[in-house]
């Protein structure tokens, strides 16, 4: 499983041009789903959404510091299956990706683990399989890769 963590001021997902989903300050995750991925994979990748120290602490100025949880923002989560695509020559090709049917049901789950693990935080998603625009304001740029395959002790 992969993520692409990106912080934020504000973010949002439209499909068909209708915002399905908008928060301020906070994460916005592009969240991949490897075939064979398992729940061992989707708890990493939960921990170190919500555990990465990735804001300021205003109180003392150190930067690197503070959690999502820890400042009560927001996280969008997005499914990007182009997360597990590489190229063929000029073709990409996606085949390392989880297939859709069974994608859809590990993601929500993975996006109910999330809500269920921020307990009072505000988690939204966009639309699986839908074509989204996902428009983000970058707060740094900070933007980091966190893949479940290369699992560290946390």
């Amino acid at each position: 499983m992969r993520a692409v963590i990106q912080r934020v001021t504000a973010a949002s997902v439209e499909v068909g041009g209708d915002v399905v989903s908008k928060i301020g300050p906070g994460l916005l995750v592009l969240v991949g789903i490897k075939d064979g991925d398992t729940d061992a994979d989707a708890d990493y990748i939960c921990r170190k959404i919500l555990g990465a120290r990735l804001f300021e602490n205003t109180d003392s100025g150190k930067a690197w510091d503070k959690s999502v949880v820890d400042k009560g923002y927001e996280i969008i989560l997005v499914s990007q299956f182009t997360l597990y695509g590489f190229f063929k020559g000029n073709k990409p090709d996606f085949h390392h990706a989880m297939p859709p049917g069974q994608a859809k049901d590990f993601y929500d789950s993975f996006v109910k683990r999330v809500r269920d693990s921020y307990k009072g935080g505000t988690v939204e998603d966009g639309v699986f399989g839908a074509k989204m625009t996902v428009n983000i304001t970058n707060d740094g740029p900070v933007t980091l890769n966190i893949d479940s395959e290369v699992q560290k002790p946390s």
